[in-house]
């Protein structure tokens, strides 16, 4: 686990946010990955897309049914409710969806991956609020030349905002702090729920 990688992700997040920008991307790996639906899950991003070196076109600009064909698939899902569920049947040696066929086809939008690995990007949404990011602070906690690990005691204390092992309590509101353990990368409520220590690795707020 690279904590000098993650730190130029702390970094990154905070000037995004800063510069009220609506999209970012920091490097795929599997750390990344975590961490990006932890702060997903705890509702400082908006979206988590894998992509490559160009952003994932954006869902509401995406093209979407008209009034008309949603209002026509309304009266007919009234009419006929057991279309909404898939019923496959074979038509010529294929197989073909009755949804599909009455309804029409499902409307897939394709991300472009990279094969080569390297050139993969995760692409992460940025969330406002009244004009103000929702993320504004993302602190690393342990240092590449000093990590600090944590018990289910001493998260207890520091989800109180008390100080415990050299680290401050969360103080701010709606501040996170997310801990790396044998079952993932959780956050610190989470670990005091599961009685579950771990090493520090950064905490946000907004």
């Amino acid at each position: 686990m690279s904590l000098v990688n993650l730190a130029h992700v702390c970094s990154h997040m905070q000037n995004a946010s800063k510069a009220r920008l609506g999209l970012t991307s920091i490097p795929v790996t599997k750390m990344h990955v975590k961490i990006a639906l932890g702060l997903q899950r705890e509702g400082f991003l908006s979206s988590v897309t894998l992509g490559g070196p160009t952003p994932p076109k954006p869902f509401l600009l995406q093209t979407q049914q008209g009034p008309d064909e949603a209002d026509e698939l309304a009266r007919t899902l009234k009419r006929q409710p057991w279309l909404a569920y898939s019923t496959e049947y074979t038509q010529g040696g294929v197989v073909k969806s009755l949804t599909e066929t009455r309804l029409g086809q499902e409307q897939v939008h394709e991300v472009n991956v990279p094969e080569n690995a390297a050139r993969r990007r995760l692409w992460l949404g940025l969330k406002y609020w009244q004009n103000e990011p929702v993320l504004k602070h993302m602190q690393l906690i342990s240092k590449p030349t000093r990590r600090i690990w944590l018990t289910s005691e001493d998260l207890a204390k520091i989800i109180r905002t008390r100080a415990s092992s050299y680290v401050q309590g969360l103080t701010h509101p709606g501040e996170c702090m997310f801990i790396t353990t044998d079952r993932g990368i959780l956050e610190a409520r989470e670990c005091v729920e599961r009685r579950l220590g771990g090493m520090a690795l950064f905490r946000v707020w907004g």
